[in-house]
Protein backbone atom coordinates (compact mmCIF):
# COMPACT_ATOMS: atom_id res chain seq x y z
CA UNK A 1 0.00 0.00 0.00
CA UNK A 2 1.12 3.19 -0.79
CA UNK A 3 1.80 5.81 2.12
CA UNK A 4 0.29 9.61 1.25
CA UNK A 5 1.41 12.68 1.91
CA UNK A 6 -0.08 12.82 4.76
CA UNK A 7 1.03 9.71 5.70
CA UNK A 8 4.45 10.08 5.34
CA UNK A 9 4.59 13.47 7.23
CA UNK A 10 2.61 12.13 10.21
CA UNK A 11 5.37 9.41 10.57
CA UNK A 12 8.51 11.21 10.61
CA UNK A 13 6.53 13.34 12.93
CA UNK A 14 5.63 11.03 15.65
CA UNK A 15 8.97 9.24 15.10
CA UNK A 16 11.07 12.76 15.41
CA UNK A 17 9.20 14.51 17.35
CA UNK A 18 6.85 12.12 19.63
CA UNK A 19 9.62 9.26 19.71
CA UNK A 20 7.17 6.91 18.50
CA UNK A 21 4.01 7.82 20.21
CA UNK A 22 1.52 8.04 17.82
CA UNK A 23 -1.07 8.21 20.72
CA UNK A 24 0.22 11.95 21.57
CA UNK A 25 -0.04 13.27 17.57
CA UNK A 26 -2.37 15.45 17.07
CA UNK A 27 -5.31 15.47 13.98
CA UNK A 28 -3.78 16.78 10.52
CA UNK A 29 -5.32 20.45 10.92
CA UNK A 30 -3.82 21.16 14.34
CA UNK A 31 -1.15 22.99 15.38
CA UNK A 32 2.20 21.44 15.74
CA UNK A 33 3.08 24.45 17.25
CA UNK A 34 0.88 25.51 19.99
CA UNK A 35 0.19 21.39 20.84
CA UNK A 36 3.99 21.58 21.70
CA UNK A 37 5.12 19.08 19.09
CA UNK A 38 7.11 21.12 17.57
CA UNK A 39 9.81 24.15 18.39
CA UNK A 40 11.86 26.11 16.54
CA UNK A 41 14.34 23.36 16.33
CA UNK A 42 12.37 20.86 14.83
CA UNK A 43 11.06 23.27 12.11
CA UNK A 44 14.73 23.30 10.77
CA UNK A 45 14.17 19.39 10.82
CA UNK A 46 11.17 19.16 9.50
CA UNK A 47 12.31 20.97 6.77
CA UNK A 48 15.41 19.12 5.60
CA UNK A 49 12.89 16.05 6.39
CA UNK A 50 10.44 18.26 3.32
CA UNK A 51 14.07 18.42 1.26
CA UNK A 52 15.47 14.91 1.36
CA UNK A 53 12.78 13.02 1.93
CA UNK A 54 10.03 14.35 -0.29
CA UNK A 55 12.50 16.29 -2.45
CA UNK A 56 10.86 19.33 -2.39
CA UNK A 57 13.00 22.93 -1.62
CA UNK A 58 11.93 24.69 0.89
CA UNK A 59 13.09 28.68 0.80
CA UNK A 60 13.59 30.67 3.85
CA UNK A 61 10.69 32.76 3.26
CA UNK A 62 8.54 29.33 2.99
CA UNK A 63 9.62 28.76 6.50
CA UNK A 64 6.17 29.91 7.92
CA UNK A 65 3.38 28.84 10.27
CA UNK A 66 1.52 28.89 7.38
CA UNK A 67 3.47 26.10 5.70
CA UNK A 68 4.85 24.07 8.49
CA UNK A 69 1.88 24.31 11.33
CA UNK A 70 0.13 21.62 10.79
CA UNK A 71 0.10 18.07 8.83
CA UNK A 72 -2.50 19.44 6.69
CA UNK A 73 -0.28 22.54 5.79
CA UNK A 74 2.63 20.66 5.26
CA UNK A 75 1.07 18.49 2.82
CA UNK A 76 -0.53 21.27 1.14
CA UNK A 77 2.76 23.19 0.81
CA UNK A 78 4.52 19.73 -0.59
CA UNK A 79 1.52 19.53 -3.27
CA UNK A 80 2.24 22.90 -3.75
CA UNK A 81 5.68 23.18 -4.82
CA UNK A 82 6.90 19.38 -4.69
CA UNK A 83 5.80 18.24 -8.00
CA UNK A 84 6.29 18.68 -11.29
CA UNK A 85 4.03 21.18 -13.62
CA UNK A 86 1.75 18.34 -14.47
CA UNK A 87 0.61 17.83 -11.01
CA UNK A 88 1.51 20.94 -8.87
CA UNK A 89 -1.28 21.50 -6.94
CA UNK A 90 -2.80 17.95 -6.83
CA UNK A 91 -2.14 16.47 -3.66
CA UNK A 92 -3.15 13.38 -5.01
CA UNK A 93 -1.12 13.38 -7.78
CA UNK A 94 1.65 13.99 -5.19
CA UNK A 95 0.55 11.24 -2.98
CA UNK A 96 0.77 8.83 -5.42
CA UNK A 97 4.48 9.75 -6.06
CA UNK A 98 4.92 8.76 -2.57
Amino acid sequence: MDMTAHDRIRAFIIENFLFGDADSMVENSASLIDNEIIDSTAVLELVAFIEESLAVPVADSDIVPANLDSVDAIARFVAERGAGPATRGNPECVSRAF
